[in-house]
Order: C-alpha cells, then structure tokens, then sequence
C-alpha cells in the first residue's frame, strides 16, 4: 500500500509528493453524485468534472456545447460524493479564452458554486494572462495540452496531436510556460510516447497522461469507457475494465421479460 492511500484528503500539494516520490497518479472522470461515491470508494486520487460531459452525458458530438451553468450543476453533485479525492473541473469553452477578466470570474463561480477544488483549462500561451489571473486570485490550475478538445475545429480532427518537430517544440514550450505560471499540473492528451516522456522529465509539476503513454506521472480515463458503458468509442488508448453495456442491457431485457411474465414481483416481492 502506498504511503499516499493513508491521506484523507488529496490536495494539489499531494500530487507534487508523488510525482517526487514517483508514484503514478490516478484520474478518473465522474459527473453525478453516485458515480463519485465509487470511484472514490475505490481509492482514485483525483476525480476530473470533465466537459466530456457534454458527450457522455448530454449526447453531444463535441464538448464545445457545454455551458458553465451546467458544468457547476455536475460539480456541485460530484463534490457530495467524495471523501477523499482532489476533485477538479473543467472551465467549459467560452468561458476564459476571450479574457483573463472573464477567465477570473467562470473560475470564481465553479469554485463558489461548483465546490471544485481546482480547475482546469485547455492551451498554452494563447491564454497565459487567463491562467495567470486565476492563479494569482488563489485558484489552482491544471493545464492540458495536446489534443485539446475544445479546439476540435482549429484541428479538424482528433488524431495523434504533436507528430511534427515544430508542434512538438511548441508542446514542451507550453508545458515549461504552465509550470512557470503556477499551474499544479497538466493533462496531455494524445501525443506520442517519447514526447510525453520528454515533457514529463522537463517539468517539475506532475504530468496527466490520456493517450500518452506509461511515461506520464499519472493516467486519465473517461469513467464511461473504462467500464464500458460506450460500445462504439474504442480508441488505442483506452483498456475496457468492465463490459457494462452488456451488462445492463441484459439485465434490463431480463427484467422486460420478467414483469411482461408476470414473475416479477413476486410473493416475496410484495406487501
């Protein structure tokens, strides 16, 4: 058992240690209530209110529809949940790109109304004056580079991000820049391996890999593809923990057949 399994709260300041210490950090997503309970019953280190809600839970293509209204709503359910994990949440597109005033005020509001412990924002230097307004009024920040999803547009697609030398260059420039402004750590998403090696030994603030190999300091899953609630996203990346979708749809045609047969309920079902 890690040292770090016996703290009863995980704080940003809990990361930094076990980068240092290099134990591997664990993320999962969570959006409601019941969801958070487990995978913090299940000893998560950090739950990330991510904007992939608007896929996972609200149907959309992209995250891009997500307002910061329901992003709070998703924070506030998650953060009655957990005990013990750092519960960080994504500032949803629109809502700090624009300017760093703006930027200060949607980071306000999750942390007053959505309960978050951190936040979390997509780019590098694009919104470096946003990260720096928030840091300085006393939030914490996790940055995330790579394939940033709220640009799915500028990329027009969602392949392997950073393949290019100058790309690349730009990616470890960004993660030194995010280091430098105070940001605790920073999501990588789908890069190749060696890059994320190379990045993660250059900074000294923890790094958050999905799709970016085992040399990050720590790993993030969608819970909904992790335990296979998703039948048709399989991307490389992803290891399936559980087959869920087959699970509850075999359960819920079980129970179509069994109130249709008239066996449930039964006797010892009723009053």
């Amino acid at each position: 058992m890690s040292v770090h399994s016996e703290i009863k709260k995980v704080t940003t300041e809990t990361l930094r240690k076990m980068k240092f210490d290099k134990e591997k950090i664990t993320m999962l997503t969570a959006y409601d209530f019941t969801t958070a309970k487990m995978v913090d019953a299940g000893g998560i280190d950090a739950v990330l209110i991510g904007d992939s809600a608007a896929n996972v839970m609200a149907g959309f293509e992209t995250t891009l529809p997500i307002t910061l209204d329901q992003m709070i709503y998703h924070a506030q359910s998650v953060v009655r949940g957990i005990d013990r994990a750092l519960v960080v949440a994504d500032l949803p597109f629109g809502t700090y790109q624009s300017n760093p005033e703006k930027a200060l005020e949607s980071a306000v509001r999750m942390m007053k109304e959505g309960g978050a412990h951190a936040v979390k924002i997509e780019g590098g230097k694009e919104i470096s004056k946003s990260i720096k307004k928030i840091i300085n009024a006393g939030i914490p920040v996790m940055g995330h580079l790579g394939l940033t999803p709220q640009s799915i547009y500028k990329f027009g697609t969602y392949k392997v991000r950073a393949k290019e030398e100058a790309e690349a260059e730009k990616l470890i420039s960004d993660a030194k820049l995010l280091e430098e402004l105070g940001c605790f750590s920073v999501v990588l998403e789908k890069i190749p391996a060696d890059l994320a090696k190379k990045v993660s030994e250059s900074i000294s603030i923890p790094t958050i890999g999905i799709g970016a190999g085992p040399h990050c300091d720590g790993q993030v899953l969608v819970y909904h593809d992790m335990v296979g609630m998703n039948k048709d996203f399989t991307p490389k990346f992803l290891r399936r923990y559980l087959d869920l979708y087959t699970e509850i749809t075999g359960a819920v045609a079980q129970y179509v057949k069994d109130v249709k047969s008239v066996d449930f309920p039964n006797e010892n079902e009723s009053y």
